[in-house]
């Protein structure tokens, strides 16, 4: 996990299907959202990677004016139809125009950037005591489900891992990447000590909700073949009507913030 920011590659696929990723990808607590909010100075946020824009519209509704910045012209286009402000361009290299904003937020996103650079770029554009805050929702199927998926991953896509597939619990594997993203913040010397927030929720989708959500992890459909999403999906689901028809996922949303000193 510790290299994952160079493989731009992936980072840069998501838009294959963009309207699948914002229908189908889960949003944030609104209690989290709303602390950010609070805790900036004022309300001009950057939301790095913005994807789709579904952070970015939590955090308007949470009465933030949100500038959205996303690699992806596809997912930007999206997050446009959305009602949206998008420029397209890598973070580490977009230029600000001399602009500065209260807030940095970067929504299950900031690991796709090289941790250090992102992190200067973010102490250049952010107003004093301004805020970065990075959010991440990990999540953890249940036991039964987890063996089964991890059977189906193995057996379709062998030699590529999944989150859903190790045994160690899923929010203990992610650390990893908070930690990097802490380091990166702290060797720029531009932050008070980051702080991490964890949020525990869980939400029931049903079998065809999770069915449009297993495309979208890792950008996985542009880097299997048809075939091999086709029996994915037909595993996956006959394992969840196996095992009650519906999945219920517990998530933890990470959150790292820090203030610039």
């Amino acid at each position: 996990m510790s290299d994952i920011h160079q493989q731009r590659q992936v980072a840069e696929s998501f838009g294959t299907d963009a309207e699948r990723y914002d229908r189908s990808r889960p949003s944030y607590p609104d209690a989290v959202i709303e602390r950010i909010v609070e805790a900036a100075p004022g309300p001009a946020f950057l939301d790095v990677g913005t994807g789709t824009g579904i952070a970015a519209r939590q955090l308007q509704a949470a009465g933030a004016d949100v500038l959205g910045l996303d690699v992806d012209d596809r997912m930007a286009a999206q997050a446009r139809r959305r009602g949206l402000e998008v420029e397209v361009a890598k973070f580490e290299d977009w230029d600000s125009k001399n602009r500065h904003f209260d807030g940095v937020v970067a929504a299950t996103t900031w690991h796709w950037i090289d941790p250090n650079l992102g992190a200067a770029k973010a102490a250049k554009i952010l107003k004093n005591q301004g805020i970065v805050a990075l959010l991440w929702n990990v999540f953890e199927p249940s036991p039964e489900l987890k063996s089964a998926f991890a059977e189906i991953n193995a057996r379709i896509l062998p030699g590529l891992p999944f989150s859903s597939a190790g045994t160690v619990p899923m929010v203990e594997a992610y650390q990893a990447i908070p930690d990097k993203a802490i380091a990166g913040l702290k060797q720029s010397k531009a932050f008070t000590e980051p702080e991490q927030w964890r949020t525990d929720w869980d939400f029931t989708y049903t079998r065809d909700a999770w069915l449009d959500l297993v495309p979208t992890h890792g950008g996985l459909a542009a880097h299997i073949t048809p075939q091999q999403l086709s029996d994915l999906l037909t595993a996956t689901g006959e394992a969840i009507d196996a095992h009650g028809g519906t999945v219920t996922m517990h998530y933890s949303t990470l959150t790292v913030v820090a203030q610039k000193a």
